[in-house]
C-alpha cells in the first residue's frame, strides 16, 4: 500500500511511502481485535471495590431486644443485611481482572486494527514534526491545516517526544502516543491515525 506524506500546511507533498501489505493489508481478524480491546480495558481496572458484610459493620454487638415477649420479630444484631447500616449480601469483593494474550494472537490483533484502519481509509502519514517548546496552538494550526479539527486522532511518534505530546494533550479527542507501544486498542479508538513518516518503521518493528 502506498500513501502520499503529507505537509503540516496541509498540502499533499510529492513524496510517497509505502506500507507493508504484510501489516496493512492483511484479512482483519475481528475476533482478536476484540479480545485485545477486552484484555487492555479489564487490566485498567483496579480491582479494589469492597462492600462490608455483617460481621465487618461496626457495632451491632448488643442484641436489641429480648428474644420473646415483644410481639415482633426476633432480632439479634442491628447489623443485620435486612436493617439500615447493616452489611451487604454477597457484596463486591476485591479481585483482580487481569486477562493474558499470547503474543503471537496480540500481534495479529495489532495488524488486523492497522488494516481495518487502512481499509477504510483512516490512515494518514504527516511528514516528520518537532516543535522546538511545548505549543498548543501550533498543535491546532497543524490539525486545521490537514482538514482533523475537531476528528477523534491518534498521532503516532518516533519515541517519546515531549514537545509533541505536551503540545497535543490539551487538545480534546486528540491522543499521542509513541509508535512502538501503542496498543490495539489506541489504534481503533480513534476516528484517523496520523503517523510521523519517521515512526512507520517504529509501527511495523514488532512485526519484522
Amino acid at each position: 500500500m502506498q500513501l502520499s506524506v503529507y505537509k503540516i500546511d496541509g498540502t499533499e507533498s510529492k513524496e510517497k511511502i509505502d506500507l507493508p501489505s504484510s501489516v496493512f493489508e492483511i484479512e482483519p481478524n475481528h475476533h482478536l481485535i476484540y479480545q485485545a480491546v477486552r484484555t487492555f480495558l479489564s487490566n485498567q481496572r483496579q480491582g479494589t471495590h469492597k462492600a462490608k458484610e455483617r460481621s465487618e459493620v461496626r457495632g451491632g454487638g448488643k442484641k436489641p431486644w429480648k428474644q420473646k415477649g415483644r410481639g415482633t420479630a426476633r432480632a439479634g444484631t442491628t447489623r443485620s443485611p435486612i436493617w439500615v447500616g447493616g452489611g451487604t449480601v454477597h457484596g463486591p469483593r476485591p479481585h483482580t481482572y487481569k486477562l493474558a494474550m499470547t503474543k503471537k494472537s496480540a500481534q495479529l490483533a495489532r495488524k488486523s486494527a492497522l488494516s481495518l484502519k487502512a481499509k477504510n481509509g483512516e490512515i494518514m502519514v504527516v511528514e516528520d514534526i518537532n516543535f522546538e517548546k511545548p505549543k498548543t496552538k501550533d498543535f491546532s494550526s497543524m490539525l486545521k491545516s490537514l482538514k482533523l479539527d475537531g476528528k477523534k486522532v491518534l498521532m503516532l511518534t518516533v519515541k517519546n517526544n515531549d514537545n509533541i505530546y505536551k503540545s497535543g494533550r490539551n487538545i480534546a479527542k486528540v491522543n499521542v502516543v509513541n509508535a512502538s507501544s501503542a496498543a490495539t486498542y489506541d489504534l481503533v479508538n480513534n476516528q484517523l491515525i496520523l503517523i510521523q513518516k519517521s515512526a512507520v518503521d517504529e509501527l511495523c518493528k514488532p512485526f519484522s
